[in-house]
């Protein structure tokens, strides 16, 4: 199955059968948008402060309602949505993973949004847009994409006599070995299951996560080439102190970049924003760079993070639902959260207009054209639930077991997920 250069973020979930309901539902109660709160769940550390007071005084100017925003963690969040999708009050907008419209769409559980689509979209960047269309209706809308960089502490490299950042693979180990050497800060925080980074790795060795056997899908972890990867993402792991069972949520791996002992992690660069909140004086020595690869000319490959926004089909809101999103996606809105997250906006047209306003967005861009996501099928949502067979299969591997082994343990989970129909 080949890779596609589609966002996607987070974890993909189980998700359970939802009966659609009547058409009473889909309108707005008594017939106005004023006087009303849109409820919206965003995940936590995508939406700053700045960007929703904006995008709420805008939507109450219009609407003369109020936006109530809920934050909202990856972990546990694909049951959440599910549970939301079935009850008689869900949320009225809600922000998932870009790999997680397919399974939810495919239950039913999101209200079709083509004639957003025709009003607002026709310059959505086509990559971006593919993942919020199901069955060829737009069960979503692209709101921002992003992938991992480098970050790291100006001051720890400093005291190691870094002077330049690393171009390629064997360049940023030496650093860290440098760093280990000559300061008593942690060179790297890796922790265990970081899934989202190994599959970029897996990505980079030209690898899938599975295959068609017939008519379905069947696991491919046990690929050799999945073990070459997983081996280069063993490494990386070897210069941290982060448990091998736990993955870069737990604990949140930028409240321990925010500590000021770590030197580096990879992750998101809007991650530095939950780094600053924990502790403001480190902002001033937070840097970032592109993940290097095995050569200067290429990068490592990521897997290309995003978001889409939607709107569950039991929502008595609707029509305020696709008010706030004609808000949230307007250009000068798309611009200002590209610049303050470091995320792309969902427009190729809008690149120019925030390019070097912000350094991680300018860090995360060479890597892109060498991205990739998890399998963009219905089937998937299920292997990522809780808890995740891969990242036991990363745990078990930095334990001192062998690829074959931990991957065929896998694979029998994996294989079972994928039988089930959502």
């Amino acid at each position: 199955m080949k890779r596609k250069l589609i966002a996607a973020i987070g974890v993909a979930g189980m998700v359970f059968s939802v009966a659609a309901c009547g058409s009473d539902d889909k309108k707005d109660e008594g017939g106005s948008t004023k006087g009303k709160t849109l409820v919206v769940w965003s995940m936590d550390g995508s939406t700053p402060d700045p960007w929703k007071k904006a995008v709420g005084d805008a939507f109450e100017k219009k609407t003369g309602s109020k936006i109530k925003w809920e934050s909202q963690v990856w972990n546990g969040i694909q049951q959440k949505i599910t549970t939301a999708l079935s009850e008689s009050t869900p949320p009225d907008v809600i922000e998932i993973g870009n790999t997680q419209t397919p399974a939810y769409a495919s239950t039913e559980g999101l209200a079709e949004l083509g004639d957003l689509k025709s009003e607002i979209g026709g310059e959505w960047t086509e990559a971006l847009n593919k993942s919020s269309i199901y069955n060829d209706k737009q069960y979503a809308v692209p709101w921002y994409f992003a992938n991992r960089v480098v970050l790291y502490n100006k001051k720890i490299w400093a005291e190691a006599g870094l002077k330049d950042t690393p171009k390629t693979r064997d360049e940023f180990f030496k650093a860290l070995d440098t760093i280990k050497e000559k300061t008593k800060a942690e060179p790297l925080y890796m922790a265990g299951q970081n899934w989202y980074f190994l599959d970029g790795l897996i990505i980079g060795k030209g690898a899938d996560l599975v295959k068609k056997e017939g008519d379905k899908y069947v696991s491919n972890l046990s690929d050799p080439k999945v073990g070459e990867a997983m081996e280069l993402y063993k490494k990386y792991a070897s210069y941290s102190k982060a448990p091998k069972d736990k993955d870069e949520a737990t604990p949140q791996q930028a409240d321990v970049f925010a500590a000021g002992k770590t030197a580096a992690f990879i992750g998101n660069a809007s991650e530095a924003t939950i780094a600053v909140k924990a502790n403001p004086k480190i902002e001033q020595d937070i840097g970032y760079f592109t993940i290097p690869g095995e050569t200067a000319e290429k990068p490592e490959s990521v897997f290309l993070g995003g978001s889409n926004l939607a709107v569950p089909l039991r929502s008595k809101n609707q029509d305020l639902a696709k008010e706030f999103l004609k808000i949230a996606l307007a250009d000068e809105h798309q611009i200002s959260f590209s610049k303050q997250m470091g995320f792309t906006p969902n427009k190729a047209s809008l690149l120019p207009k925030v390019k070097g306003s912000n350094a991680g967005l300018d860090a995360a861009a060479p890597a892109a054209a060498f991205g990739g996501t998890t399998p963009l099928i219905p089937e998937w949502a299920a292997v990522e639930n809780v808890p995740n067979p891969i990242k036991d299969y990363m745990t078990a591997v930095l334990n001192g077991k062998s690829h074959a082994d931990a991957a065929k343990d896998a694979d029998k989970e994996i294989n079972e997920r994928l039988a089930k129909k959502n």
